[in-house]
């Protein structure tokens, strides 16, 4: 079966993508985009969607889509996360992109999806408890949603806001106004992921699932998305110390020439390798929540280790606020712990 991240359409866009992301995404760009107002630089992702449609690539043409699906979206994933750019593509585009066409509420979908395909349109999730949980800790009650959300990605400044409550029947998706809400950015492990925490106080609340939500398909279908995430930033973090290695000279040559330190590369790039092997199962495989869940271990293990050794190669330098090998390693650690 051929891999869908690399038909010759997805190696089109894979292209498009990498070669914008390294025009407008350089590391001192992101640096900018994480410490701008919104977490990221909406002129880049203004582009991505307009030029490139990214946004658009996993919601059906009928809904303002490309009509594509998650493999595309995650081609995109991969890309952003090999240059850590901060952009609202697993949030927005994916997560609540997805959490809508599983209502099966076709008003909700031509009303919401066509901004959110188009990247005019801002959309946050809220889903967890503090303890990251996907067993909703919000409920819904007369007509309104009461409790406080954790981890909402790009929740302080979303234009639409749905969020997972409990009903007597089981979870169900509804729609807040972000008016009614209190929305607060959190500081985070991972600078690049802007996360926020949101208080529903008893808010008015618009149920848009038909006959019962899938929580579980929207937790491994994000599992995946941050799968592919994970194993561009690992296997970026791989040639980056590569690089170091060969340019890095003591005792008179490079260290990347000493046995040891080939071992260890050898070492991450067996594991980059069997991180995009799970997600080929993921994206492949019939039992889609158990090879989901084997994509987002072993994707998670793999930039774990692969940032760990760029800090260990890079020497000192890597330690150094100015180096990226601590963006990659908090990226690593944040990632690992997200979705659960």
């Amino acid at each position: 079966m051929i891999d869908p991240m690399w038909t010759e359409e997805a190696r089109a866009l894979r292209e498009s993508v990498r070669a914008l992301l390294t025009r407008r995404s350089a590391p001192e760009a992101v640096r900018a985009a994480m410490d701008s107002p919104l977490g990221y630089d909406d002129k880049l992702w203004s582009t991505l969607c307009e030029q490139i449609g990214v946004a658009a690539l996993a919601i059906p043409e009928e809904y303002g889509g490309a009509g594509a699906g998650l493999a595309e979206a995650c081609v995109v994933l991969e890309e952003l996360g090999r240059t850590l750019t901060p952009a609202p593509m697993l949030g927005s585009a994916v997560l609540c992109g997805q959490a809508l066409l599983l209502t099966g509420n076709d008003e909700a979908c031509r009303r919401l999806l066509p901004g959110i395909a188009a990247g005019s349109s801002l959309a946050a999730l809220a889903w967890s408890d503090e303890d990251g949980r996907w067993s909703p800790a919000r409920e819904f009650r007369d007509g309104r949603v009461g409790g406080r959300a954790h981890y909402v990605l790009d929740g302080d400044h979303a234009d639409v806001l749905l969020v997972v409550a409990r009903t007597p029947d089981g979870p169900g998706l509804f729609e807040v106004a972000p008016a009614d809400t209190r929305r607060e950015a959190v500081t985070t492990l991972d600078p690049t992921r802007r996360l926020a925490v949101v208080t529903l106080a008893d808010a008015p609340a618009r149920r848009l699932d038909i006959g019962g939500f899938d929580t579980e398909r929207l937790r491994w279908t994000a599992a995946v998305a941050l799968a592919a995430e994970q194993t561009g930033a690992a296997a970026r973090a791989l040639e980056l110390t590569v690089e170091y290695t060969k340019q890095r000279r003591q005792f008179g040559r490079p260290i990347g020439g000493f046995q040891a330190l080939k071992h260890r590369m050898a070492d991450v790039h067996v594991q980059v390798e069997a991180a995009r092997s799970a997600l080929y199962g993921a994206l492949t495989g019939d039992d889609f929540a158990l090879d989901a869940a084997t994509a987002k271990t072993v994707c998670s293990e793999a930039l774990r280790h692969a940032a760990a050794e760029m800090i260990q190669l890079h020497g000192g330098i890597a330690i150094t606020w100015e180096h990226d090998a601590h963006l990659y390693f908090k990226r690593a650690h944040g990632s690992s712990l997200l979705f659960g």
